[in-house]
Formats: structure tokens, sequence, C-alpha cells
């Protein structure tokens, strides 16, 4: 089966600073695959560039089309949550207004967030707020869904139910990439987890297996600052 999103090489430099150093990444239809690594690592990087955002020096990116959440959201205030999902189909794809609230309900109604499709995002909770953002990314039907960080405004309980949403959408044949630095999220709904140090993957499998054993020193050093974080 083709990759819904195959890199190769991909290297990225920002001045004389090397961001990314030939970063291979694969990742089919219904896959949850999960980028870690320390702050500066360049997994955030990688998600922006198979997005689109940020133009990188070497390698090569094929992805199908791709939406994209950002770890702040970034839901347009003046706007309802219903309206914040409405807006990509009616101004880029030209869908009828009827259509895409049609599109706008559907996607909210199956995150969970049906109920405050009229909320501005001032008055949605962190959770809600990240819901309304996944909806609005797959308002344009994307096959991939990229997500930074999305667990990190969520407490324990919302984490899981975020889990589940996004089981749900690799199980309807979506192909999910986020970053996170959250390993229990990470071996509990990932399929796959690619750690990252200084630009390169150093590490890559099964999350239970990656994250119980770790075999590359920055994965085990990474898993010791988590650790001290939650004990903080």
């Amino acid at each position: 089966m083709k990759p819904v999103l195959n890199v190769n090489g991909l290297k990225l430099a920002r001045g004389s600073r090397e961001i990314l150093r030939g970063v291979d990444l694969a990742a089919g239809a219904g896959e949850i695959v999960a980028l870690m690594g320390l702050s500066g690592s360049g997994k955030t990087t990688i998600l922006r560039v198979i997005a689109g955002l940020e133009p990188y020096g070497a390698g090569s990116v094929a992805a199908e089309r791709a939406g994209m959440v950002f770890q702040a959201h970034h839901l347009f205030e003046h706007l309802s949550a219903l309206a914040n999902v409405m807006l990509a189909p009616v101004q880029v794809a030209r869908v009828s207004r009827a259509d895409a609230e049609q599109i706008a309900r559907k996607w909210l109604g199956e995150l969970g967030v049906a109920h405050r499709a009229d909320a501005l995002p001032r008055e949605l909770s962190g959770g809600e707020a990240q819901r309304v953002a996944i909806a609005r990314a797959l308002a344009m039907e994307p096959k991939l869904l990229l997500l930074d960080e999305p667990t990190a405004s969520l407490d324990p309980a919302r984490r899981n139910e975020l889990g589940a949403a996004l089981r749900a959408l690799a199980t309807s044949g979506r192909t999910l990439v986020l970053t996170s630095h959250d390993d229990d999220f990470v071996r509990e709904w990932a399929t796959r987890v690619l750690v990252l140090a200084e630009g390169r993957v150093v590490e890559e499998g099964d999350p239970r297996r990656v994250l119980a054993d770790p075999r590359h020193p920055a994965t085990r050093e990474l898993l010791q600052v988590e650790h001290a974080r939650k004990r903080n």
C-alpha cells in the first residue's frame, strides 16, 4: 500500500544551525505516529515542513492533503466554534454555507462538542478548544492529520477522551502524526513512535517496547526528564 506520508532525507537549517539532519518518516492509513524528543530536537519543525508551512533545504516530502492542529489552537476569537469550522470549506473549498454547516456540525458531533457550536473560543475549556481545532482541520477532509502537542493543556481524563477520538479517526482510515512529550499517552494510543535527538531519528518502533526498554541514550534521557517533570 502506498504510504500517505513519505519523508526521505529531510534536512533543514536556520543560518548555521542544523535543525533537521536527514529525517526519514513514512506513515500509512490508520497509523498514529508519535514524534518524541527533548525541546529543540526538531519534532515540531517536521510537522511544519509536512504541512507546507516551512521550506526545507534537502530531501523530499510526499504527502496526501494534510490538516494541521496547532498547540495554541489558533481559533478565531470573534467567531463561534461552528463558524471557525465552517470557515475553510466556505472560503477555500467554495462549499455552500449550508453544506459547510452540515460538515461542521458532523465533525463537532463526532468529536463530542456539538453542544458548544455557538460558543466563542474564550468560552471553551482547553479540551473543548482542542476538539474544535481538530474539527476545523477535518472539515477539509484531509487524509493526513498533523497535531502539535495535542495533550499539552489537558488533564488525564481529557487526554484519554482525546486518545479515543484520535483512534476512531485512525480506524476510519486517516493517518495521524503528532508530537508529544507525554510518554503515557504515546504508549497507550500511538501505533508507532519515533524519538528524535539533535535533528535525527535515533530510535523507532512500537511505543510499548521503545518506552519500556529504550535502547538509545537520548530516549533514556527523554524519559528521565519527563518522569521528573511529572513528579514536580
